[in-house]
């Protein structure tokens, strides 16, 4: 009796090379920019929170955005890369040890990468922005943590104690070499590189990327387990963050009264006279 092959069987081709595509446009990509942006945060609390609201100056456009460039994406390539996981394993009888290594590597780090990913957006922004959902569910459980209104402030509190640092050091480890390392296969996915020698200089590359990549992210934890540490340091990146935001309400880009009712109570808090 024959069987008729399944959805994914037949439009294998198809679904492997979006998978790949996706892993490098758009979620590398963000990775790579939302790495640069936390990094930052080494040159001063006044330039990262202006990275921040370049960000968030797209308002009611912000969620939309997220959803279809960036969370769906990472959704979609991460659940594809389990199933294809289910069905692989590796072949150390045709294969060299180092490329069932990176085999094993790719897929274990791109594991540990989806699990970082969606616990990261919780603990950072609780996944939902509603008002009753952060209040009661996400901030119980330590989530929301980041205020994108003061925003190295909030990120000094969230990475507070050793077990959030050595979480986030883990993660970007992960996320960084699955980039890294999905680039040079993905280069072989596409026939872009299939001799031995341009695989060799393809190889050299991406380990050069992989390292750069993670140097840019340990050095942004790094940032942020500073501003965590040093009480002094968090509370002048209050006050700078503070006087931005008054500057752009009474410039009118800001208005106090669109809602953001603790915006506003920790704007005045910051910038009342004393």
């Amino acid at each position: 009796m024959q069987t008729t092959p399944s959805y994914l069987a037949r439009n294998e081709f198809l679904i492997r090379r979006l998978h790949s595509l996706s892993g490098l446009v758009p979620v590398g990509a963000y990775m790579c920019v939302h790495l640069l942006t936390n990094a930052s945060v080494l040159d001063s609390s006044a330039t990262f929170q202006r990275a921040v609201h370049q960000i968030h100056s797209l308002g009611n456009l912000l969620p939309l955005v997220e959803w279809v460039f960036i969370f769906i994406p990472i959704l979609f390539h991460g659940v594809i890369g389990v199933v294809i996981i289910r069905g692989g394993l590796p072949n150390y009888g045709s294969y060299k040890y180092t490329s069932n290594l990176r085999y094993t590597l790719q897929r274990a780090t791109g594991m540990i990468a989806f699990v970082f990913i969606v616990w990261h957006v919780f603990h950072m922004h609780g996944w939902f922005h509603f008002e009753a959902w952060k209040t009661n569910v996400a901030e119980p459980l330590r989530g929301a943590q980041f205020s994108p209104y003061n925003a190295a402030s909030s990120l000094g509190v969230a990475m507070a104690g050793v077990v959030y640092p050595l979480l986030y050091a883990t993660g970007i480890l992960s996320c960084v070499y699955h980039l890294a390392n999905g680039i040079w296969t993905m280069g072989i996915t596409w026939g872009v590189w299939v001799s031995p020698a341009a695989q060799k200089r393809a190889d050299h590359v991406c380990i050069a990327f992989g390292i750069a990549l993670a140097v840019v992210g340990l050095s942004a934890l790094g940032g942020a387990v500073r501003l965590a540490n040093d009480e002094g340091r968090r509370d002048d990146a209050e006050k700078v963050e503070a006087r931005m935001w008054k500057a752009k309400t009474d410039s009118g880009e800001v208005d106090l009264d669109a809602g953001d009712h603790k915006r506003a109570e920790h704007l005045r808090k910051h910038t009342a006279p004393k």
